[in-house]
């Protein structure tokens, strides 16, 4: 039998009592190492002196963090970093804008513990991660302000998704053919609108065929 894949996880949190839960439910995990920091500087110290650390969970109001300055800085120079933003209260702009600069997750502090580790092992296959309960805040204007994406600018994976949705196909089955989670499609169904300017998927396909990126 082959041995699963051990990843090391940052969970940088001010709140002691926060930081040492989730550390003790990830660390239950045998897929885990975990590791903890109380603030900013220590965050950084524990990445400067761990390099093979794979993902870091960042409170986002965690002391001495300065917004997404220092979201940017930890993006940066820390560039094959995973990284999740953990917080109680955010804005859906905030996380947004956290996404253009290379954030792979947001984590509301609402979100049962349980839930926790999938959501954490979908950013680790390279996926994003956010809450259902988001998606439905951000339009496609305010992404498009965020992303700055040119109308019809689709990326391979966003045409070939687009293709499935002209099918017919619900997102679920999307995500199945393509081996992806559910909340990335939609994730990427937004971006399509974005780019697109379409308000639904009739008028996305019909602006793609428009377009001739597929028939």
């Amino acid at each position: 039998m082959v041995d699963k894949q051990r990843y090391n996880l940052l969970v940088a949190d001010g709140h002691a009592l926060v930081n040492d839960a989730i550390a003790a439910f990830l660390s239950e995990n045998v897929e885990f190492s975990v590791v903890s920091a109380c603030d900013l500087p220590s965050t950084l110290e524990a990445l400067s002196t761990n390099p093979k650390i794979d993902l870091l969970l960042l409170e986002v109001s965690l002391p001495g963090m300065a917004g997404l300055e220092s979201i940017k800085k930890i993006v940066t120079e820390y560039p094959g970093l995973k990284i999740v933003l953990l917080s109680g209260s955010v804005s859906s702009q905030f996380v947004f804008q956290s996404l253009q600069l290379g954030v792979q997750g947001y984590v509301p502090k609402s979100l049962p513990l349980r839930s926790l580790t999938s959501a954490l092992r979908l950013v680790l296959s390279g996926q994003v991660f956010l809450p259902f309960s988001l998606l439905p805040e951000v339009g496609s204007d305010t992404f498009q302000k965020n992303s700055g994406a040119s109308s019809g600018s689709l990326t391979d994976r966003e045409i070939n998704i687009l293709r499935l949705a002209s099918k017919g196909k619900t997102n679920k089955e999307i995500a199945w053919a393509l081996g992806t989670s559910e909340i990335s499609v939609k994730m990427y169904i937004r971006t399509i609108f974005a780019k697109l300017g379409a308000s639904n998927r009739t008028h996305a396909v019909m602006l793609a065929k428009e377009k001739l990126l597929f028939e």
